[in-house]
Parts: structure tokens; C-alpha cells; sequence
């Protein structure tokens, strides 16, 4: 999985996906609710970086695996819903 620039590109967007999550789901709810915002600092900037490096593997791809315009764009999309990397792989990651 990690030999090739789509397979890395799978495992980066799995992590994003699972931190996005695990900010939205735990880390906020822990902020809110019980008073304690040093998790979202935590869980935020993991986040922000597996996202930074997924957009970046994202623009690779577009060159190296000569992606289209909309398949970048949904790759984009996808980063920013809850479930879209999950959604993105299983749609047009598996479908080349």
C-alpha cells in the first residue's frame, strides 16, 4: 500500500478522516461540555497537519496519477465532510 502514491494518498486520507472525526466527536464535545479545551488544541493541530499533507498528496496526484479537475476537487470536498475521504476511496479511488 505505501509503494505508490495512491496507496499513501489512502492511508493519509484514512488518518485525516478518523482525526476530523475524533475532533468533531470527542475533542469538541470535551471542550463544551466538560470544560477541558486542551484536547481540541491537541486533537486540532494533528488534525490540521494530517490535513495540510492530505492536500498536498492531493495536488500530487493531480499530477502524477494525471487526476481531472473534478476528481481534485471532490478529493478537496471530501476532506471537509465528516466520512468524505471514506466516501472519496470507496467511489473513485477504487475506480481509476
Amino acid at each position: 500500500m505505501l509503494n505508490t502514491a495512491r496507496g499513501r494518498f489512502v492511508l493519509l486520507s484514512y488518518g485525516e478522516a478518523i482525526s476530523y472525526l475524533l475532533l468533531l466527536g470527542i475533542a469538541m464535545p470535551l471542550k463544551y461540555m466538560a470544560g477541558i479545551p486542551e484536547v481540541v488544541s491537541v486533537v486540532g493541530a494533528i488534525h490540521g497537519g494530517l490535513f495540510t499533507f492530505y492536500i498536498v498528496a492531493a495536488i500530487h496526484l493531480f499530477f502524477v496519477d494525471k487526476w481531472s479537475i473534478i476528481q481534485f476537487g471532490l478529493a478537496v470536498v471530501a476532506a471537509f465532510l465528516p466520512f468524505g475521504p471514506f466516501i472519496f476511496d470507496k467511489y473513485f479511488l477504487k475506480n481509476p
